[in-house]
């Protein structure tokens, strides 16, 4: 009898729970909206999918730079990927870092990168060097491409050090379809110039490869290199930001530029103020000037994921339900810029945004 008593009990609490819940979904600003759909914190569709592969060689193509070969444990095919693509590599400390593809697309058995020791970075490229040896394995997303080779009647590239990784796959590409290209490629040295020996052969005939290093011929003369290029052509450039600066401004017009930045442009809007409501917590927080809105909600939130900060990755990846957006990630797509934004360095063009949070 005790026990038919204890079980009478625990069903009405259970009942009363339920209701009780019910009354608070109903009632309280503080709970998750049942009219919202999920929060899409570091869940973009747009992610691509991880695997887990293991670093197989390590060369050092150049002073500074480490080469990784990277292979499924159980060798299967990786997903195929074109010249420009890159992947993010999870690193052992989980920090997410963005590195081009410069290996054979055809070559299915194995991704292959390149990274240069930043000693002033922000670690990333310090744990590449020092912590993944052969036998390592991490956690690799992609590969996916914002970069792509598309056709043109001929092609301008232009690199600068380890820039050079995404343009690479594209001259052997344009190289063995027997297309029109050039490269302006330059370097503090050519001893930190990584695949020269194999891009000075790729472009032996026709002299189409100038080599530009600092210490023997000081900065690369990127007007006189595009000057006369042909309204069909594409010019692809990769390397620090005073390059790309030089060549979007005097790249001459019929030509199309595209571009691989290493970090984000510059924002619109780095010196408003401007609120941001975080409609599921019944919160409004003030974005100060020179502050992201990353930082200022995950003082309200601290274990919001992120990772990169530069706009690259898409973990802070965020949808917005009112404002205006100062778009300035590398990474969305024209739709998702309609109802979302990375808020690691994206901002707001109005006084206030509302974010799904």
């Amino acid at each position: 009898m005790p026990r038919t008593r204890s079980v009478v009990l625990l069903a009405g609490a259970a009942l009363l729970t339920r209701r009780a819940l019910r009354r608070r979904i109903a009632t309280s600003p503080l709970w998750p909206l049942p009219a919202l759909e999920a929060p899409i914190s570091g869940q973009g569709t747009r992610r691509a999918p991880s695997m887990r592969l293991t670093v197989t060689e390590r060369t050092l193509p150049a002073e500074g730079v480490a080469l990784l070969r990277l292979e499924a444990p159980t060798g299967t095919p990786l997903p195929a990927w074109e010249p420009g693509a890159h992947l993010d590599l999870v690193l052992p400390s989980g920090l997410i870092r963005q590195y081009s593809l410069c290996g054979d697309p055809a070559d299915r058995a194995a991704y292959t990168v390149a990274t240069r020791l930043i000693e002033d970075g922000r670690g990333g490229s310090r744990e590449v060097h020092e912590q993944l040896r052969e036998g390592a394995e991490l956690v690799v997303r992609g590969p996916r491409n914002r970069f792509a080779l598309t056709e043109a009647s001929s092609y301008a590239f232009v690199a600068g050090g380890i820039g050079i990784t995404p343009i690479l796959p594209m001259l052997r590409t344009v190289a063995a379809a027997g297309g029109e290209w050039r490269l302006l490629y330059g370097g503090r040295s050519r001893a930190t110039m990584p695949f020269l020996d194999e891009i000075e052969k790729l472009g032996a005939e026709g002299s189409r490869v100038t080599v530009v290093p600092e210490d023997e011929a000081g900065l690369p003369d990127v007007a006189a290199y595009l000057t006369g290029t042909d309204d069909g052509a594409a010019v692809y450039c990769c390397g620090p930001e005073p390059l790309m600066d030089a060549v979007g401004a005097r790249v001459p017009e019929g030509p199309t530029l595209h571009l691989e930045r290493f970090t984000p442009g510059a924002s619109t809007a780095q010196l408003g103020t401007f609120d941001v409501e975080l409609r599921r917590t019944g919160r409004t927080l003030t974005v100060e000037a020179g502050t992201s809105v990353l930082a200022t909600v995950r003082a309200e939130l601290p274990d919001l994921p992120y990772s990169c900060e530069q706009g690259f990755c898409g973990t802070c990846q965020q949808r917005v339900l009112e404002g205006e957006i100062d778009h300035q990630d590398e990474l969305l797509t024209d739709a998702e810029r309609e109802d979302s934004m990375l808020i690691c360095v994206s901002r707001c063009r109005g006084a206030k945004i509302v974010l799904d949070l």
